[in-house]
This record gives C-alpha cells, sequence and structure tokens, in this order.
C-alpha cells in the first residue's frame, strides 16, 4: 500500500521553533549565511537544546507509544540539507520519532504544507506563517523569547487558545475595533444563539479533538480558551463550540484582565493568540505563538499630512 499521511495529525514546524538555534541564527541574520552553514557543520554531533515547542510536539508524538502512527511530525524549515542533518540528529539525540524533512535553503517553505497535509505550521519566521494563514493553514508564529513549558503535566498535552481571530473568525473582533465594547457586547447578546464562523485554529482544535477520541496510550489532551471576553459575551462562545461537538476543559473569560498570569497557572505546552501584546505578556510565562490573522491585524494605514 502507498505511504500516506490520511488519518493523521500532522504537525509542521520549523528548526527555530523546535530546537534553540537562536546563537546559530545571529550569524544569518547579520548576512552570514555561509558561516552558519560552516558553524551548524562544525556542531552536527552536538545536539541542539529543546526550543519553545519542543514540548508540545514530544508529548504528541507520545501518542504513537502504543505502535499506532497517530501524529506526524515533519521539520518544514529554510535550512540549508547539510544543516538539516544536525537537525534529524538533534532529534534522534532526543529520542523524537521524527523521519521527514523538507529543507529549502532560504526560500519560503509554506507551499509544501499543502501535500503534507498539515494541521498545524509552527514557525519562527513571521513571513512564512502569513502565507501558510493566507493559504488556509492553521499557522503561528512563535516567540523564541518565550518561557519554555514547564515539566508538571508529563502525561497531559495542555494547549490555550485565544478566542475571536484564533478559534473563531474576527466578525466580533471587527465589531468592538470599529464601534467600541458597548457595541460589541450588545452585538454578542444578541446573537448568542448564532454561531461564530470558524477561525484559522479550529481545524487543529477538531484534529485534537479527533486524536484524543481514538488514543489508547495513557495520554490526554487538556486545552483551555482563554479570552478577553466576558459576561454576556461569553454565551455566544459557549455555544459556537457546542455546535461544532467541541468541548474545552477550561474556560477564561477575563473581561480585559491580562492573559499572563493565568495562562501561568494553566502551565500550557503552547499558546495561541492573535494580538502581539497578549503574546508578549503570555510569553514570559509559558511558549506562545502568534496567529496573524483578522482585523487585529491588518497593514495600518499611513498617516495623512
Amino acid at each position: 500500500m502507498p505511504v500516506t499521511l490520511d488519518d493523521k495529525l500532522v504537525v509542521a514546524i520549523s528548526s527555530r521553533a523546535l530546537f534553540n538555534l537562536e546563537e546559530e541564527n545571529r550569524l544569518f541574520d547579520a548576512g552570514d549565511p555561509a558561516g552558519y552553514m560552516r558553524l551548524q557543520l562544525e556542531r552536527l554531533e552536538v545536539p541542539a537544546q529543546p526550543g519553545i515547542a519542543y514540548s508540545l510536539v514530544r508529548k504528541l508524538l507520545r501518542f504513537n507509544a502504543d505502535g499506532v502512527q497517530r501524529v506526524e511530525v515533519v521539520i518544514l524549515s529554510r535550512n540549508d540539507p547539510v544543516s538539516g542533518m544536525r537537525i534529524f540528529n538533534s532529534g534522534a539525540a532526543a529520542e523524537l520519532a521524527i523521519e521527514r524533512g523538507v529543507f529549502t535553503q532560504g526560500r519560503p517553505p509554506f507551499r509544501y504544507l499543502t501535500p503534507l497535509r498539515a494541521d498545524l505550521f509552527l514557525s519562527a519566521n513571521a513571513d512564512d506563517v502569513r502565507e501558510a494563514l493566507g493559504a488556509g493553514f492553521a499557522a503561528a508564529h512563535v516567540s523564541v523569547e518565550s518561557a519554555l513549558a514547564g515539566n508538571q503535566h508529563p502525561d497531559e498535552v495542555r494547549i490555550a487558545f485565544d478566542g475571536d481571530a484564533v478559534l473563531f473568525s474576527d466578525e466580533a473582533e471587527r465589531v468592538y475595533q470599529q464601534q467600541g465594547l458597548a457595541a460589541f457586547q450588545a452585538h454578542e447578546k444578541d446573537k448568542a444563539a448564532v454561531p461564530l464562523g470558524a477561525g484559522p485554529l479550529a481545524p487543529f482544535l477538531v484534529a485534537l479533538h479527533r486524536l484524543q477520541q481514538a488514543a489508547s496510550t495513557g495520554m490526554r489532551i487538556r486545552t483551555a480558551l482563554v479570552t478577553a471576553r466576558g459576561a454576556p459575551a461569553h454565551r455566544r462562545a459557549i455555544q459556537t463550540l457546542m455546535s461544532w461537538n467541541i468541548r474545552v476543559d477550561e474556560a477564561m473569560f477575563l473581561a480585559g484582565l491580562d492573559k499572563g498570569g493565568f495562562l501561568r497557572e494553566f502551565e500550557p505546552d503552547f499558546f495561541f493568540d492573535d494580538q502581539t501584546g497578549h503574546v508578549r505578556s503570555a510569553a514570559r510565562h509559558v511558549p506562545a505563538g502568534h496567529v496573524a490573522s483578522g482585523i487585529s491585524n491588518l497593514p495600518r494605514a499611513e498617516p495623512q499630512g
């Protein structure tokens, strides 16, 4: 039978999202790609240290522990193939069962998400993430300054999501930004029974739900909705998830409170948000990534005059 990724949760991830390559990357950013390649070759047998999304990947791969391949992790990187050797070596040293990788030597790699049928793309390159989102894939720009995940929940994948423009469409967020809080609250109260459209990360949440239903390895998935919404706007968010036949384990309706402290207590392996301010707040405590979608991420008009 032909090899296929059908019926698997597929995570495509860049080298810098999975491993800490910031020292090496400074050479690349300084305009010395040859120096970058040389350093990677010198360190070919030196395993790279864990990066921001390392904990998420390690835990997801444990869903294959009974021999059934439910999760596939693929390196999708702008690295050159030689540097890719170090990434595979680092994965092997960490006992991560990763056998597939695409290395494009500086060219945008997002176009390979289609044949991979990726459920999620994580990258430290913001442009690649924007292209992936524009092509309809769930994707996030990994904040490499984030705190690493804790180790208090070894048998539980913990993922936290913002709501509007992440799990849900930005319909309500547009009302808030264009008309203010009072109009937003009235709009959401009036439409409480009308499900919101799906946002860019909704398919990934659905895929996680399928994985949890199918798994028999002792691993669990715990999800949280962490949103700036408060009552009465909470109802529409919950009604929307119910209409998808999806439940989250925790929901935090913070009515504008800073999310960082709440995420510190939840201890996710990753948090997704569409607003850079929330990502910065979260990154002080947990691994976090920016989902560049919705009205908050539209180009700002240049001031006139």
